[in-house]
């Protein structure tokens, strides 16, 4: 009994692996995106790098004066301020794009429950014309029903807007009730200013309990600490002194920043940035543009 041995298959043709095929399909797109994510991060961190591009930590005290033409006994004089201020503007954040007021209304009108409402109503004005297209004298109760239903939708953003506005208004009110106010050293004499009529160049004193108003570089300490948690994360407080200790201008401690707290001690300062060109005023911005960009996820999955 002769045995039939089986034809071999050359490896040129076996049949594809459809599995294997999908595997390094998905594994191609996985690499396509991981480097498009890359070099987007990688830009961002480029980026971030430029707009905290600090050398004023590593200045000598001359150099410093020579730079914003101040003397740091005696402080910019009124005259100088004066146009600094009208040069650089006002020392306070720029606000975010707010929602315009009528995007505001409409989210109410169709956000939450009142989508039932909106359907209901438009459920009640087909059945009424469906019945209205047969017999003419039909009863309008469906129409009158889906009138009162948007009627309640309307009056009820109404309200909702009214106390989110009085809210808003509220909260400003309080906001602007007691303005920042700032040591600072002019013509000679020490006084008390707005702090958003704080410039460059200008000298100013804080102690524990103040929010420092400008970014600053550390001209006297005396056992000064502060909170840098908004800024940096450190949970602990941080001492400030007048020596460079770091080439990165966050981590050094003869730098103060906009915002964050004197938690103990004493300290004046050369104010070197302010409003939106201190530190914690270009992270902001920077936070704003990386905001705009679509989620990684979501464009995966639409390419996918």
């Amino acid at each position: 009994m002769s045995s039939h041995s089986q034809p071999k298959i050359s490896p040129s043709q076996e049949p594809p692996d459809i599995y294997t095929n999908e595997k390094k399909e998905k594994e191609n797109k996985s690499n396509i995106f991981s480097g498009i994510k890359g070099k987007k991060k990688s830009k961002k961190v480029e980026n971030l790098k430029k707009e905290l591009d600090i050398t004023d930590h590593k200045l000598s005290i001359d150099e410093l004066q020579r730079k914003y033409s101040v003397d740091i006994k005696q402080g910019l004089s009124a005259a100088a301020a004066q146009e600094i201020l009208a040069r650089d503007g006002p020392n306070k954040l720029s606000p975010p794009k707010g929602t315009p007021e009528i995007v505001k209304f409409l989210m109410l009108m169709a956000g939450g429950f009142a989508i039932v409402f909106w359907i209901s109503s438009a459920l009640c004005f087909l059945a009424y014309g469906l019945q209205a297209a047969q017999d003419p004298t039909v009863s309008k109760d469906n129409l009158w029903l889906a009138i009162i239903l948007i009627a309640v939708v309307v009056m009820t953003a109404t309200f909702a807007y009214y106390q989110e506005a009085k809210s808003t208004n509220i909260m400003a009110g309080f906001k602007n009730m007691v303005p920042q106010q700032a040591l600072v050293l002019r013509d000679g004499k020490r006084k008390e200013i707005v702090a958003e009529n704080l410039v460059t160049g200008d000298i100013i004193f804080i102690k524990g309990g103040d929010k420092i108003p400008a970014d600053i570089r550390i001209l006297e300490s005396s056992g000064c600490k502060v909170d840098n948690s908004s800024l940096t994360g450190e949970s602990e407080a941080q001492p400030r002194g007048t020596e460079c200790t770091d080439d990165n201008p966050l981590e050094t401690r003869n730098l103060g920043f906009f915002s964050t707290t004197c938690l103990e001690g004493t300290a004046s300062g050369l104010v070197i940035n302010t409003s939106d060109r201190t530190v914690i005023g270009r992270i902001a911005s920077l936070a704003t543009q990386v905001g705009d960009q679509r989620h990684p996820l979501p464009w995966r999955s639409s390419t996918l």
